[in-house]
């Protein structure tokens, strides 16, 4: 399905357009989307992604929320797109096993599930399920971190974070949280390059 935002495409698209020399090295990237204007800058290594922030509101956990996840919830939280789950700790959220074919048939796009780091440096971990969007696991989600980074803010009384997403492949992903809006920072490398023939 398409969705309304997303980190990889977004990171990905800017990396292609410096590396390919359509855009100038110190020159940012642009993109209409259909949540707006996210832009894209280099910083050393790291691509900074401008994203709108997506807070979430405290609500009652759907009744079946907890056998489905195989974990009890701390917190349940509802952004605009998906659901926040924080759990006891970072050793729950990286043992996770949800029950994907039952969380396909809950009303939302996705799950994301969060813990305080006890792995240094980081902040926070999470991991981010979105079977009814087709993705069971995704490794590394910069629209989760939209939700992720206000809701740390509030915990942790602070704006930057260095985050752990706890994927089979994992990700780290540098955020930093101002007014509205989110800078998710993340690295990318081209893999493969194709022609397509007419």
């Amino acid at each position: 399905m398409e969705v309304d935002l997303c980190g990889h495409a977004t990171l990905a698209s800017a990396h292609i357009l410096w590396e390919n020399g359509i855009l100038n090295q110190n020159e940012q990237a642009r993109f209409h989307t259909r949540s707006g204007l996210l832009t894209a800058e280099r910083k050393d290594e790291w691509i900074e992604l401008d994203f709108p922030a997506l807070p979430d509101k405290k609500v009652a956990a759907p009744k079946t929320l907890s056998k489905i996840m195989g974990a009890k919830p701390r917190y349940v939280g509802k952004s605009s797109m998906d659901y926040i789950v924080e759990v006891e700790s970072e050793k729950t959220v990286r043992k996770m096993t949800p029950n994907l074919s039952q969380l396909a048939k809950l009303p939302f796009r996705g799950l994301i599930v969060t813990a305080p780091a006890t792995s240094k440096p980081y902040d926070f971990v999470s991991r981010f399920f979105a079977p009814r969007a087709g993705i069971d696991e995704d490794p590394a989600t910069g629209s989760s971190h939209c939700c992720l980074g206000p809701y740390w803010q509030k915990k942790l009384g602070k704006n930057e974070f260095l985050a752990q997403q706890l994927s089979a492949r994992g990700g780290v992903i540098r955020v930093r949280v101002y007014d509205n809006r989110v800078k998710i920072s993340g690295e990318a490398v081209t893999v493969l390059r194709a022609e397509l023939r007419e």
